[in-house]
């Protein structure tokens, strides 16, 4: 009979562990930035002190250089109209960019945001990072595509679930300190992904940082959007699409009881795009 308990408390293990409740960390502000409040922010990244951005929707679609301590955009080249820019990530010589349904992404020399190619891709495009070897994706579903840096080409997947479900709406995408990090759309939350399994390790809980409503042109577009890391000097960037700061934030505790059994973050409602 112990035999047979035992056998069976070891094959509950894993589901045991699946439900372990996700662990919330907050966050304290180490610096404020000015940040362009015209500025949709999609895709962000930093690189040999700069920030690098994306901006969206149509007609004002954008990549930029940004100066980080006055938020000056220092270069900026539209995005094709009329293509709706999303995420980017450097690679080498060369800035990618996505867009979102238009099944197509563009490449810019990444030291004059000169135009130089573009290719294609199926299904929508939100954000890219890179772990060092690969490039990164978010589409909007629960699937991380793994892509081939030099051909652009998908060649593996992670596939993202809190607590033993698909995780939907994965948008900007930062690595950091060999996990993935993704904003998850319509919510005030970060995701902590482990590469290797897909599990989501963690949440940032950013609720208190999002802009008072009458500061914002569109409290529910104008969401939490915008993953930089600076490996060199361990800095976290976090901002939002039209928020007028950039934050440099400290990851803290937060207490035991808050933990991701409650829904992740505050979900918004009425959007039409990422």
């Amino acid at each position: 009979m112990k035999s047979a308990t035992l056998a069976i408390a070891l094959l509950l293990l894993p589901s045991l562990a699946m439900a372990s409740p996700i662990p919330v960390q907050g966050y304290a502000v180490v610096h404020a930035f000015p940040h362009d409040p015209s500025a949709y922010t999609e895709g962000l990244f930093y690189r040999d002190g700069y920030l690098y951005e994306a901006t969206g929707t149509v007609g004002a679609s954008s990549v930029r250089k940004v100066e980080l301590a006055s938020g000056k955009v220092l270069q900026q080249t539209p995005t094709p109209w009329p293509d709706y820019g999303e995420g980017i990530v450097a690679w080498k010589d060369r800035l990618i960019q996505l867009t979102w349904q238009d099944h197509e992404g563009f490449l810019y020399d990444l030291a004059t945001l000169a135009p130089r190619a573009k290719f294609g891709y199926p299904g929508e495009g939100w954000s890219l990072t890179t772990d060092g070897t690969h490039l990164l994706m978010s589409d909007g579903t629960p699937t991380i595509r793994i892509l081939d840096p030099d051909t652009l080409q998908q060649v593996g997947q992670i596939d993202v679930t809190a607590e033993g479900k698909p995780l939907a709406n994965l948008n900007e995408l930062e690595w950091v300190k060999g996990e993935l990090y993704a904003n998850v759309w319509l919510t005030d939350r970060i995701a902590r992904i482990d590469p290797a399994t897909g599990r989501v390790v963690g949440w940032i809980d950013l609720a208190g940082l999002v802009p008072a409503p009458g500061k914002l042109v569109d409290p529910v577009n104008d969401v939490l959007n915008g993953i930089a890391y600076d490996a060199a000097h361990d800095r976290l960037f976090v901002t939002g699409k039209r928020w007028p700061r950039v934050y440099e934030i400290r990851l803290v505790p937060q207490p035991r009881d808050a933990t991701a059994s409650r829904a992740p973050g505050k979900a918004r409602s009425g959007r039409a795009n990422p």
